[in-house]
């Protein structure tokens, strides 16, 4: 379980309808709160809604390949994800493991252990804060909302979840793409001036009082909170 209140929650994304349901079953009956989608857009946009604490990634999808959404995954959220797949040669878990999954469970799988690897790699990451602050900017994550210099930042929602997403990981450069991602999950005909828009307004809300500027657009490139 998270440290808060609320159930671990764990988003499965397989596009065998049973062994979905299967999986959901057996997390829900163990005190999990399970989610599920059978394809990888679907799983970027539940993503963009509804941030799970775990992720639990088939490799095979009909949309596009697990490898690819395990990296598009890395890029708008911070959990870890374990690969379910019918691939079980070495150069297919190396493979995975180098996309950045955590753990990596061949079908077919006991459920308690899958559960055990659930448990383990959640004790392997850090509790996520309640608060992200950065010089004298900030971030609570509960309320959604964001102070500066002690003064409030109202900000719309696509513009908090393109603050949290570069405030979470100061002085990385997030490309254009990954901010894309993050605030239309799924969605890759977005317009570069939309996204521009955007951090331009949350730049402007961010200054309005004065201060440093400490959003900044690497050119070509994106943004970085530096």
């Amino acid at each position: 379980m998270t440290n808060d209140s609320r159930q671990t929650r764990v988003l499965v994304v397989e596009d065998n309808a049973e062994m979905r349901s299967l999986v959901l079953r057996g997390l829900q009956r163990r005190g999990f709160e399970g989610i599920g989608c059978g394809d990888g857009k679907t799983a970027l946009k539940m993503c963009g809604h509804t941030i799970p604490d775990v992720v639990l990634l088939d490799l095979t999808l009909p949309d596009m390949d697990g490898l690819d959404l395990c990296f598009e995954l890395q890029e708008s959220i911070a959990a870890p994800i374990i690969m379910l797949t019918s691939r079980d040669s070495v150069r297919d878990r190396v493979e995975g493991l180098r996309a950045g999954a955590d753990d990596y469970v061949v079908k077919p799988f006991a459920m308690e252990e899958l559960i055990a690897r659930i448990e383990a790699v959640l004790r392997r990451v850090p509790a996520a804060p309640a608060q992200l602050t950065y010089e004298d900017l900030e971030i609570d994550l509960e309320s959604h909302t964001v102070m500066r210099a002690g003064e409030q930042v109202h900000l719309t929602p696509k513009e908090f979840v393109l603050l949290e997403l570069i405030a979470r990981r100061p002085m990385r450069v997030f490309t254009r793409d990954a901010l894309k991602a993050a605030l239309w999950p799924g969605d890759a005909e977005i317009d570069d001036n939309l996204l521009d828009a955007h951090a331009a307004n949350l730049r402007q809300k961010i200054e309005a009082n004065g201060g440093r500027r400490l959003i900044q657009t690497v050119r070509g490139v994106g943004l970085v909170l530096r």
